[in-house]
């Protein structure tokens, strides 16, 4: 199954929010290799996870492994969250602007690790 594949099975206004978290993550990284795993799409850079994300019933869950979070704490505790990820609500625009500094977050972090092996 590729990612495009994935974004098609859900309902078309959970489509659109899973285009722009896409998007905002191609932007923002792209140099990372987009794949499924864990049965959603994830981003890996130099073969290290980037970021995560799904498409859910209410929900569009944000996983930015595995420092994205911690980094980001104060800014992501307005929205729920579960172990390594946050659920970002159907009902409200996507919070672009912190997605796209995680990406940049973890993306550096990622060169930073590879430049001291």
């Amino acid at each position: 199954m590729t990612v495009e594949n994935y974004i098609q099975t859900f309902p078309e206004n959970i489509q659109t929010l899973l285009k722009q978290m896409r998007a905002i993550i191609k932007e923002n990284a792209p140099e990372a290799e987009e794949s499924i795993a864990y049965q959603m799409p994830a981003y890996k850079i130099n073969g290290r996870p980037l970021v995560h994300f799904a498409g859910y019933k209410n929900h569009i869950g944000f996983y930015g492994i595995p420092t994205g979070h911690a980094k980001f704490e104060k800014e992501l505790s307005i929205f729920k969250q579960g172990k390594r990820s946050v659920q970002l609500p159907l009902d409200k625009p996507l919070p672009l602007d912190l997605i796209a500094r995680i990406v940049k977050y973890r993306a550096e972090a990622n060169s930073i690790h590879n430049k001291k092996e």
